[in-house]
C-alpha cells in the first residue's frame, strides 16, 4: 500500500483532558462503545465491499484489534464497578457521516476517509489523556491506544489509495479535514472521546 498520514487542521484544547478525568467513569463507558463500534465498522466494510479484496485482510486485523481494545476497556470498567450502557448517538461521527457523498464509489472513498479522521482524532485525544493521567497502568494503556489509533488512521487513508488516485484522495481528505475542524470547534465537551 502507498503511504498517507492524515493531519488534523485543529488541535483539541489540552484542558479537554482535565474535563475527561473529572468525568472518567462516564468517559470509559463511551470509550468502550467507541471500540465496539470501531470493530463493527471494520467488519461492515468487509461485508459491504467484499469485492475490494486488497483491503479485506487489514480490515479483519483492524476489527480484531478494536475488539481487543473493547475487551480491555471493559475490564477497566469492571474493575471500577461500571457496566456497559446503551449506545448514544455520537454528534461528531454523525456530522462527519453527513458529509459523505452518495453513489457507491464516492461514498466508499468518503467512508474510508471519515474513518481515517475519526481514528486520527481518537489518537490525538488518547495522547492528551495519556499525558493527563497519574495512574501508571492507565497511563500505559492510553499510550498504547494512542499509537494504535494513529496507525488505524493511517491504514484507512492508505486503503483509499488502493482504489483511488492519490490526487483524488488528497484533495478529498483536505476537504474533510477542514470540515472536521469546524465540527470539533462547534461541539460542546462531553464525557466522550468525540
Amino acid at each position: 500500500m502507498s503511504k498517507l498520514s492524515p493531519q488534523l487542521a485543529a488541535e483539541t484544547d489540552p484542558a479537554w483532558a482535565g474535563y475527561i478525568l473529572e468525568h472518567f467513569d462516564a468517559f470509559l463507558i463511551d470509550h468502550a462503545n467507541c471500540e465496539r463500534k470501531a470493530s463493527a465498522l471494520a467488519m461492515s466494510f468487509v461485508i459491504k465491499y467484499a469485492d475490494r479484496t486488497r483491503i479485506i485482510p487489514p480490515l479483519i486485523a483492524l476489527a480484531q484489534e478494536e475488539l481487543v481494545h473493547f475487551q480491555q476497556v471493559y475490564e477497566v470498567m469492571i474493575a471500577r464497578g461500571l457496566q456497559l450502557a446503551p449506545d448514544q448517538k455520537d454528534p461528531y461521527v454523525n456530522a462527519l457521516l453527513a458529509l459523505c457523498h452518495s453513489g457507491r464509489e464516492r461514498r466508499f472513498l468518503d467512508r474510508l476517509l471519515v474513518s481515517s479522521l475519526v481514528e486520527t482524532r481518537g489518537a490525538e485525544r488518547f495522547r492528551l489523556i495519556h499525558l493527563a493521567l497519574d495512574d501508571p497502568e492507565l497511563k500505559s494503556f492510553y499510550r498504547t491506544l494512542w499509537a494504535c489509533e494513529a496507525k488505524h488512521g493511517n491504514q484507512f487513508a492508505e486503503m483509499a489509495l488502493e482504489y483511488f488516485p492519490p490526487e483524488q484522495v488528497s484533495e478529498r481528505l483536505g476537504e474533510l479535514v477542514a470540515r472536521e475542524a469546524e465540527i470539533v470547534a462547534s461541539l460542546p465537551w462531553r464525557p466522550s472521546l468525540h
